[in-house]
């Protein structure tokens, strides 16, 4: 498995991933070509045999001391590997190189996996967003990690 720098070819991939994934309320293609091209976000897939089989998303303002992690999403085929975990850290190296000092993300009430991989981390929950997740009306839990001095 190899984590690299998502490309423009990759995106068939990643948004038939997004759709198998998060089926309710995957983003729009437009959304994640954004993402792809935005100098503030870093946009990391991973492979297996050349095949995308995750993809993870993350945004840092420059002179902003908090970054953001948008999506991390890995196919059911290849759960349970470390690729979440893997994804995840690349996107927090990528932050605190950045200069970020915080990072929060927003994840599912009912993503118990993404949670407690959030919170070995040293994420905390510290806010919820009732009906965040549509149409579903899922909750959200904002999370928060603090750089250690």
């Amino acid at each position: 498995m190899t984590i690299r720098i998502a490309q423009p070819a990759d995106l068939d991939a990643i948004e038939a991933l997004e759709r198998d994934i998060f089926p309710d309320d995957a983003w729009p293609r437009d959304k994640l070509d954004d993402d792809l091209r935005s100098p503030y976000a870093r946009f990391v897939v991973t492979e297996d045999d050349g095949l995308v089989v995750g993809y993870a998303i993350g945004h840092h303002l420059p002179g902003n001391d908090v970054a953001d992690i948008h999506n991390i999403a890995v196919c059911d085929s290849h759960r349970g590997r470390g690729l979440g975990s893997a994804l995840f850290d690349d996107l927090v190296a990528w932050s605190t190189s950045r200069g970020a000092s915080a990072i929060m993300l927003e994840v599912r009430a009912d993503n118990e996996p993404a949670q407690a991989l959030y919170r070995s981390r040293g994420f905390d929950v510290i806010a919820t967003r009732p009906n965040y997740y549509q149409p579903a009306g899922v909750d959200a839990f904002v999370m928060r990690w603090e750089v250690p001095a």
